[in-house]
């Protein structure tokens, strides 16, 4: 059986993915997110980013990461990069080939495929037809001035089916979406 990929973003009401001088979790960490996070964090998954992200997370001490740390590392990981020639984590791969990288991952027999953040990727994978799932938590605020990484602004027309959505903490809405693959109508 194939694997499939997912897209997960963390997101403001206004679309931004991170912001400048906001709190992680845009200030709206909670009880159920962070039982959301440990649950998906709990199951079977290849996680693939791509440089910027990966050089975001690896600036990260070990004490930043918790108890979440050695887990973490124990994950396969794929780095997507043209730059990069060395990565120290473990199990942690170099790409360079985003698309037929990805293709290749999906095809064989292995665990589900789970982007962390990297919006370049994102919209690459949408635009190549590879993504099954897009998973969007939409945190209860507008970033404003402050909002850094624009979501989704580089990713084609596409028609999306709700598969799933909920409410984390009375404020958190998480939203989950299939491609269709059906084209957009033009006016």
């Amino acid at each position: 059986m194939a694997s499939t990929l997912t897209v997960d973003l963390f997101v403001s009401v206004d679309g931004w993915a991170g912001s400048d001088g906001l709190p992680g979790y845009f200030g709206y960490y909670g009880p159920e997110l962070g039982a959301w996070i440990d649950a998906e964090s709990a199951k079977p998954q290849r996680v693939v980013m791509g440089r910027r992200t990966y050089e975001a997370f690896a600036a990260l001490p070990a004490a930043a990461w918790g108890d979440t740390y050695e887990p973490t590392m124990a994950l396969d990981k794929t780095v997507f990069s043209t730059t990069l020639t060395e990565v120290p984590w473990p199990n942690t791969r170099i790409e360079t080939d985003l698309a037929s990288g990805i293709a290749a991952m999906k095809a064989g027999d292995g665990d589900p495929i789970r982007t962390w953040g990297s919006l370049s990727l994102a919209d690459q994978l949408l635009a190549a037809g590879l993504v099954d799932r897009v998973r969007i938590l939409t945190f209860p605020l507008f970033a404003g001035d402050a909002g850094r990484d624009s979501t989704f602004s580089a990713a084609a027309a596409a028609d999306l089916e709700l598969a799933d959505h909920r409410v984390l903490d009375g404020r958190i809405v998480l939203t989950e979406y299939r491609p269709t693959g059906k084209d957009i109508p033009r006016a």
